[in-house]
């Protein structure tokens, strides 16, 4: 495994794993079944691509990434502050695709620096690239 595949591995274990936090904070504050059931669907598929690129990194004999523990509060801390006066679904939602631009552009960034990545991560990258537009798509339905 080249250090591009690591890096790409590890941005998608990172993107993850924070839009995985994102969700677990803001679904309790979530009042539309609807888009409670989109939250659970879309953490179950980031849960997945997150299990891969741990997997590949794994088997590539480097140990996973960490996720800072400065970046996490902040994110909660964020949501928080972002939906103490306001819950309505269509401002949920527009929180929702504020982290996915993130998500895309935080891995757009990644893949400019690292071109070398194989077969494996680049799938990866593509799947999350995917599901990052989808996420958009459906968000957007709820504005």
């Amino acid at each position: 495994m080249n250090k591009d595949d690591i890096a790409i591995l590890k941005s998608i274990q990172k993107n993850t794993e924070m839009a995985m936090k994102a969700i677990d904070t803001i679904e309790p504050k979530v009042q539309d079944k609807n888009l409670s059931l989109l939250l659970a669907k879309t953490e179950n598929r980031y849960s997945s691509l997150h299990e891969k690129a741990v997997s590949s990194l794994i088997e590539g004999g480097v140990g996973p990434g960490r996720t800072s523990g400065w970046e996490e509060m902040m994110l909660v801390g964020g949501i928080t502050g972002n939906t103490l006066l306001n819950t309505s679904t269509s401002h949920i939602a527009e929180l929702m695709i504020k982290g996915s631009n993130m998500g895309i552009t935080d891995l757009n960034k990644t893949l400019n620096h690292h071109t070398g990545g194989e077969k494996v991560s680049m799938s990866l990258a593509e799947e999350l690239m995917k599901m990052e537009q989808e996420n958009l798509n459906e968000y957007k339905k709820y504005l």
